[in-house]
């Protein structure tokens, strides 16, 4: 923050509520700290807005000053968008309220919160609408690039529940995006990513869930893996909406219902979820339990709530990551090949690779209906570096760009921008799809100078 003088950091912090950090205050350090711990960034200030004016003031101290802007929602973006260099962030984790109307099925929910505040208050309601699948993860960031998890076949997208959005947009004006107002705003809103503004309230649509449901793992030895794959794809195929199944290969952690013998070995598991009436989905269940010889499994009745932190351990804040993606529309034995190939050689016990499912009500609405484009996504694979020593990023960032490769000439050629990384900038096309030149007509209207460039970044037409 070259020359800023020290009388405009005073006069924000009369403007704003909440907290303005600067690099020698007590709580910057932490402040700074996100999820992926190969992200460094040290901003000059970080508002910590408790309103949305608070985001207004910040929003237009940004553009005055000329510094570089970035917003952090849960701080859990691989690419580290959350944070910046010698510019300014605007934080909206203080900001984590949500309002449940139960007779209208909607939530609302501020810009900070995490899908474990969106969870509590809607679950307290039996309802739930689709998220993804680790709690500590933010709303914000999750919703904007499309958002999908255990509710998605049979719910869609998270845009897809998409009611409506608070924006605070680069003129530092507060506008409600919906079907109504600002349609196009809305429209890019929905998979755009956080190229347009910084959205501190959103709206769904919510569905009857829970509050207990049919979830759990079933575990397989990893040289049973290309078997278990093979009849994973034709199970998929068939599956109903209500029944998702996605599929893990990576060191088993020590589960209590694994054996010993196989803590530290390399597995294949089938994490699933019932989103119907638990005793529908028991026969439904059944067939996956014979891909093979079981290693253990752990499945039943249990609180969503439950089910939607079980993979938390796995990912806690503060290691350090490394992710690459392919979306699938099929899954050939090619990829099962490689598949196996590269979990021979996991670099930590701590990597994997997984297909997360779509399919069913992902792929019914028109690629070109919202910014999110990737309809013929069946499957969705994450390669998912995570160590825990900077010694071992070569190694590490290697094996998952290895394995992105060899698994390439299987792919659909979409991409999750979610899982995109910091380095991945010629993925950007092709992660917004067709839908590319109308986001840059949007982004021309509502931030024409590029002030919200921490991003996958949409350059304005």
């Amino acid at each position: 923050m070259p020359n800023l003088q020290a009388t405009k950091v005073k006069e924000l912090k009369g403007n704003v509520r909440g907290k303005v950090l600067l690099p020698s205050d007590d709580g910057y350090e932490s402040a700074r700290k996100i999820w992926n711990a190969t992200i460094d960034k040290h901003p000059a200030l970080i508002v910590r807005c408790t309103t949305k004016s608070d985001v207004v003031h910040a929003v237009n101290f940004a553009r005055d000053n000329g510094l570089l802007l970035a917003v952090r929602g849960g701080g859990h973006n691989i690419a580290g968008n959350a944070m910046c260099d010698d510019g300014i962030v605007i934080d909206l984790s203080q900001m984590k309220a949500a309002r449940v109307d139960p007779s209208a099925r909607r939530v609302t929910i501020d810009g900070g919160a995490t899908l474990a505040d969106l969870d509590a208050a809607t679950q307290a309601h039996g309802l739930a609408t689709p998220v993804g699948i680790n709690s500590t993860t933010g709303v914000a960031g999750l919703t904007l690039g499309g958002g999908f998890g255990w509710l998605s076949r049979k719910h869609g997208m998270t845009v897809d529940n998409l009611e409506s959005a608070e924006v605070v947009t680069a003129a530092g004006e507060v506008v409600r995006a919906s079907a109504t107002e600002h349609p196009d705003l809305f429209w890019a809103l929905r998979g755009g990513g956080g190229n347009f503004g910084a959205v501190t309230r959103f709206e769904f649509r919510l569905h009857p869930v829970g509050p207990d449901v049919l979830s759990g793992l079933i575990v397989y030895p990893i040289s049973e893996a290309k078997s278990v794959l093979q009849q994973y794809r034709e199970f998929a195929a068939k599956a109903p909406d209500e029944l998702t199944v996605w599929a893990l290969l990576r060191k088993a952690p020590p589960l209590p219902f694994l054996p010993e013998r196989v803590h530290g070995k390399e597995i294949i598991a089938l994490a699933l979820i019932y989103a119907g009436d638990p005793k529908q989905g028991e026969p439904l269940i059944e067939p996956l339990r014979k891909f093979g010889t079981p290693l253990g499994e752990h499945v039943g009745v249990q609180p969503y709530v439950a089910w939607q932190q079980a993979f938390d351990p796995l990912l806690t804040p503060g290691a350090r990551n490394y992710w690459k993606s392919h979306n699938f529309s099929a899954l050939k034995d090619g990829l099962f090949d490689a598949v196996t190939e590269y979990v021979d050689k996991l670099p930590s016990p701590q990597c994997e690779i997984f297909f997360g499912a779509l399919g069913g009500a992902t792929t019914r609405p028109a690629p070109d209906s919202a910014a999110y484009a990737h309809r013929n996504a069946q499957f969705v694979m994450n390669v998912h570096g995570r160590w825990e020593d900077s010694a071992d990023d070569e190694r590490c960032i290697g094996w998952a760009r290895d394995f992105f490769n060899a698994s390439a000439p299987f792919a659909s050629g979409g991409v999750y921008v979610n899982f995109l990384t910091a380095d991945e900038g010629d993925r950007v096309r092709t992660a917004y799809g067709p839908n590319y030149d109308r986001l840059a007509r949007v982004k021309r209207t509502y931030d024409p100078t590029n002030l919200f460039r921490v991003n996958q970044n949409i350059q304005p037409a």
